[in-house]
Formats: structure tokens, C-alpha cells, sequence
């Protein structure tokens, strides 16, 4: 059998995603969007209708509901496995009812802490993500100095918000972190922490690692005028960070990467499927 990551399709049911903004706004396209993903070969079709973008403003509470509830529901009505990305407790608790099984929380449940009790009560997964601020923010809140260094950073802030969690009555076995690429970060902060994922492994719960299309990536591919790559012609560098987390060179398995073009990552975890079991031969 593989030990390849998982594949988390991304659904944005936003006007203003980063990558995808406005393309999915609207049910019916998103729900098609998903059912696409599916197909491609996703494990779990991520549905958020909240940007977290940095510099993103938060959308009302019924502006976020009327955009995943019915997606939720159809997707998860097709049999998928449905995760909602979220941050409020009250979206939580609708996405659940309708038929998600999952809850990846950005903030880690800083922004509501009341959406711990809906996961638990749920016995819902839950995503927790190494988080300091909202997007308008987030920027503000990138130096690690005090810790010595960013992944000894996001480590402790991580182990801090496992202890919450864990009080609030979630299952370990029912949790997963996620280093929070991008957030709160600079850009080469994101580097460190990519190749040193066995020091938060070591907190003993399973990885989610989202590197899709980030701006980490369009740095590292600027150009000869200093200007980051478009958010479009990133996906090579974001399969081949896949492919590096699958064959275990983040030196800690990877539970699951979150991806917004399914069928490429799909292809190059076959490519190590592959690879892995002749190597076993």
C-alpha cells in the first residue's frame, strides 16, 4: 500500500480568494467545480467561503453560510468527503449538520474559540492551523526572534493550541495541525519550516501541509524585474514541492496536502506511488 499523502481539493466559494477568486462564487459552479475535483482523484473537497488572503476583509456570518451550506450539501450528498474552512463556530456547526466531516480552522480556534465544542460535539476532524492574525493583519506578526527562529515558533504556538484543543473535548485522534505556510510568515520562513516537518511531527498528530500557488512560491520563481510569479503559472513548483513532501523529504510523513489542481498533484503522487513499491520490491 501507498504511504502518499492524501489529496485536499480546494473549493473557494469567494469573490476574492488569491487564486481563484470569483471564478466558484456561485453554487452551481462550485458544486461543479468540486464533482471535477472528485473526479480528478481528490480525497476531500475543501469548501471555504471566507478569504484569508492577506489583506482580506471577513465576510458577514450569513454572507459565509449562504455560500458553503449549499455546496456542503450537495457535494457531501454525491458522496464525497466534505472538510468546510472556517473559522466561526456557527459555520462549523451548519457545515456539519450539513454532511461535512471535517473542520479546518485556520486560526486553530483563536478567532471563535466556540468552535471547539462544535468539533467535539461533532466528533468531527479538526484542522488545527498555526495561526496569529486575520488576513488584514497577519503580516504584521512575522518575527520569531523570541522563540529563535520560526519553526521553534510555530512549534510552541502549535503545542499552546493542542492543549486548548485537547481541553475542549476534541479526540487526539481526531486532530490534525497544519504549520500555516504563508501565514504570518515571510517568505522564507515557509522554506524552514517545509524541511524541518519532523519537529512538529513530533507533537505526535498528523501534518496538513497547504503550499498551493502561495506567494512563497511566486517569489522563488520571480523574474528579472523582482516581481513574484502570477498566481497562475505557479503549480509546477507546487507539484514538485508535493512530490518532495511524498517521498519524505519534509523528514516526517504527511498526512494530507491541500491543492487547488487536483489531477497534477494526483499524477505526481502516482509517479511515487510507484516508485515507492518497485523500491519495496
Amino acid at each position: 500500500m501507498s504511504d502518499v499523502p492524501l489529496l485536499m481539493g480546494v473549493v473557494n466559494v469567494t469573490p476574492d480568494s488569491f487564486s481563484d477568486g470569483g471564478r466558484y462564487d456561485d453554487p452551481d459552479r462550485a458544486i461543479a467545480h468540486g464533482l471535477r475535483l472528485l473526479a480528478d482523484g481528490a480525497d476531500i473537497l475543501d469548501v471555504g467561503g471566507e478569504s484569508t488572503r492577506p489583506g482580506a476583509t471577513r465576510p458577514l456570518v450569513g454572507e459565509e453560510l449562504d455560500r458553503v451550506v449549499p455546496v456542503i450539501t450537495a457535494l457531501a450528498g454525491a458522496g464525497a468527503t466534505v472538510s468546510v474552512d472556517t473559522m466561526r463556530a456557527e459555520v462549523a456547526q451548519a457545515a456539519l449538520d450539513a454532511g461535512a466531516r471535517i473542520v479546518n480552522d485556520v486560526s486553530g480556534g483563536l478567532a471563535d474559540p466556540e468552535i471547539l465544542p462544535v468539533v467535539a460535539a461533532g466528533e468531527a476532524t479538526y484542522v488545527a492551523m498555526h495561526w496569529r492574525a486575520h488576513g488584514d493583519l497577519m503580516q504584521q506578526f512575522t518575527d520569531y526572534t523570541e522563540h529563535g527562529g520560526v519553526v521553534a515558533g510555530v512549534r510552541a504556538e502549535l503545542a499552546t493550541r493542542v492543549e486548548a484543543i485537547l481541553a475542549a473535548g476534541v479526540a487526539a485522534e481526531r486532530l490534525v495541525l497544519d504549520p500555516g505556510l504563508g501565514f504570518a510568515k515571510e517568505p522564507d520562513d515557509n522554506w524552514p519550516l517545509l524541511a524541518s516537518l519532523d519537529r512538529l511531527a513530533d507533537l505526535g498528530f498528523p501534518l496538513l501541509v497547504g503550499a498551493s500557488r502561495k506567494t512563497f512560491l511566486g517569489r522563488l520563481l520571480a523574474g528579472a524585474d523582482g516581481n513574484p510569479r502570477e498566481v497562475g503559472a505557479r503549480e509546477a513548483a507546487g507539484v514538485a514541492l508535493t512530490t518532495l513532501l511524498a517521498a519524505g523529504h519534509g523528514r516526517a510523513p504527511v498526512w494530507c496536502v491541500r491543492v487547488h489542481d487536483v489531477r497534477a498533484h494526483a499524477d505526481a503522487l502516482r509517479v511515487v506511488a510507484r516508485w515507492q513499491a518497485v523500491a519495496r520490491d
